[in-house]
């Protein structure tokens, strides 16, 4: 996950890099001057041309900007209850998330991902806010990254075991329990 508090522009590669675009820009968060829309759809109902966006972001974040090479594509995308959830603006995608069912009942928030350019503005909020509605009552769960704590605890989420690295980021995995 990248943070979607904050905005910096690239500074190198590697984990190092990753956690220093990670600090707060001089003079706070961003303001994007558009109108953002939130969109939902189950993976047959992707258009290509969304689908290639977002995986593209997916990799110019994921890969690329924190350096972590990885396979992202892991089949959980297509599976018949996984839910994407996107944002755009002037008709661009502005960021990312994806919502996984697994086998006992429990909804799995993954790959939220922001534009740069839209980080600190709002973008992850909608999209959390949009998420959270589609799984109601229900437990979710989600590994984000330990900075981001107390931003996923405004959800109502909290840590639910010891912290891990991952790709040379430090994750925590929380817990939102059901209603």
């Amino acid at each position: 996950m990248v943070d979607p508090l904050h905005a910096a522009p690239p500074l190198g590669s590697g984990a190092a890099a990753a956690r220093e675009r990670r600090r707060p820009a001089a003079g706070g968060s961003r303001t994007i001057h558009r109108m953002v829309e939130v969109h939902q759809a189950g993976f047959a109902q992707l258009d290509p041309h969304t689908l290639y966006e977002v995986l593209r972001l997916r990799a110019e974040v994921f890969v690329v900007e924190q350096d972590c090479p990885y396979q992202d594509l892991d089949n959980r995308d297509v599976e018949p209850t996984a839910l994407h959830v996107w944002s755009t603006g002037d008709g661009a995608l502005l960021g990312y998330l994806r919502v996984l069912e697994e086998p006992d009942g429990t909804a799995r928030i993954g790959r939220v991902v922001v534009r740069g350019a839209a980080r600190g503005t709002g973008v992850v909020q909608r999209l959390m806010h949009a998420a959270l509605a589609h799984i109601g009552a229900r437990p979710s769960v989600l590994a984000a990254q330990a900075h981001l704590e107390r931003f996923y605890a405004r959800f109502g989420y909290r840590a639910c075991g010891p912290g891990f690295d991952e790709d040379g980021i430090p994750h925590l995995p929380m817990r939102r329990d059901a209603d």
